[in-house]
């Protein structure tokens, strides 16, 4: 029975990799166009809502989302551009 809970542990891991590996992939395919056409917002909903709830902009104060945005930028491997257009918009939505 614990070999079973192993192996389907396993598995599952796998399938959630597989499928991390493939979205990260083919994000990072996306035309640099259409990144740059984005907005703050877009890019906030799309880029950080794929790991976790998304706080409300009023939830920290100016200089805590430049941190928040230098950490999260290596984190989920954005560029500096649209970490910029994403720290701007949270910025500005308090």
């Amino acid at each position: 029975m614990k070999i079973m809970k192993k192996i389907n542990m396993i598995t599952a891991f796998l399938a959630v990799s597989c499928l991390l590996i493939v979205s990260l992939t083919f994000n990072s395919c996306a035309p640099t166009k259409a990144v740059a056409d984005k907005s703050g917002a877009q890019l906030w909903a799309e880029n950080c809502q794929r790991c976790h709830n998304t706080p409300a902009p009023s939830s920290f104060g100016p200089e805590q989302w430049e941190t928040i945005g230098m950490h999260m930028q290596t984190r989920s491997l954005i560029t500096e551009k649209e970490r910029d257009k994403i720290v701007d918009f949270l910025k500005g939505s308090r």
